[in-house]
């Protein structure tokens, strides 16, 4: 065991302490959404997509994801891993061709208490249709990873050990979805540096007609918050989030996030969205926008699209 793993273990067990602190039940349990069978015989949305997995267990949500691939008959591979931290198993596919690789992260685990509906079920959801889109039109000079990782909740314990076993052959940028369905404004962030990656993703949000500073925004290390891509990010990738939120919350939530330590507890009294669900038994289905959802997915495509063109 490492300092580091240690840290990780320690600062999941805080975030663990704080949810009780801010949800009277976190033990409540939730009937799954819908069965396999009905996501399969319904509509390819994002939202539609994201009853696969809200309100099971973390080992259901595990398991639906694997059975929802092999069902559809899509070629994946899984990760499984244990360590002292927590166990679980990640899933990648990967889709087009070229010696580059883009990925996209979607998490399929949720906190004990909550549905995990905005964290994470419809971020699952939207790489669950954006697949469909590219199996039937694959880039040509990109590969795209798809990876929906275990153990996220636990200090991103999935994505370290896949970055350990794996590793990183070949990538040129790395997204991890989080909380995408609520809100009009898209958001990078953990973006501290200028990349060629991160230059490539404004340009594509740029040419859906988006405005930085005002329809979408790059923010700076958030220091309560985390998520997947930092796994990569601690091996030097270029590698950020990607969330949706709520432009009217724009300064609440610039204060609420960049507020480290003691300035953070003091503001759980008054969370702004998306955060007002966030981590609580009231993050379920009937919170979420599927325009939201809508406005991720093309802002995927434009950045899949720019990374290719730019490699081409």
């Amino acid at each position: 065991m490492t300092l580091r793993e240690l840290g990780f273990y320690l600062h999941a067990r805080i975030n663990a302490g704080l949810r009780r602190m801010r949800d009277r039940d976190p033990r409540a349990t939730f009937a799954p959404a819908a069965s396999l069978d009905e996501v399969l015989a319904g509509p390819d949305t994002p939202l539609a997509l994201a009853r696969l997995i809200v309100g099971r267990s973390n080992g259901d949500r595990q398991a639906a994801v694997a059975s929802y691939l092999e069902r559809r008959s899509v070629p994946f591979s899984r990760h499984r891993f244990s360590s002292f931290e927590g166990q679980g198993e990640n899933f990648s596919v990967d889709v087009g061709s070229g010696d580059r690789l883009l990925v996209l992260i979607a998490h399929h685990d949720a906190v004990p208490g909550s549905p995990g509906a905005n964290d994470n079920a419809v971020a699952v959801g939207i790489l669950l249709h954006l697949l469909g889109r590219l199996v039937r039109t694959p880039p040509t000079r990109l590969r795209v990873r798809l990876l929906f990782p275990a153990a996220e909740e636990v200090g991103y314990l999935g994505t370290r050990v896949y970055v350990k076993e794996i590793g990183t052959t070949g990538i040129v940028g790395v997204l991890s979805l989080e909380l995408c369905g609520i809100g009009d404004s898209l958001v990078i962030w953990d973006a501290e540096e200028e990349t060629d990656f991160l230059r490539r993703v404004g340009v594509a949000l740029d040419g859906l007609g988006r405005r930085r500073d005002e329809t979408y925004h790059v923010v700076g290390r958030i220091p309560v918050f985390g998520s997947d891509h930092r796994a990569f990010a601690a091996a030097g990738l270029p590698a950020y989030g990607l969330s949706v939120v709520p432009a009217r919350e724009a300064e609440a939530l610039r204060r609420f996030v960049l507020s480290p330590g003691p300035g953070a507890l003091r503001l759980l009294a008054r969370r702004p969205p998306p955060f007002d669900t966030y981590h609580t038994s009231r993050d379920a289905l009937p919170t979420i926008d599927a325009t939201a959802c809508d406005a991720v997915v093309a802002g995927l495509g434009a950045i899949i699209a720019a990374v290719e063109r730019d490699h081409g």
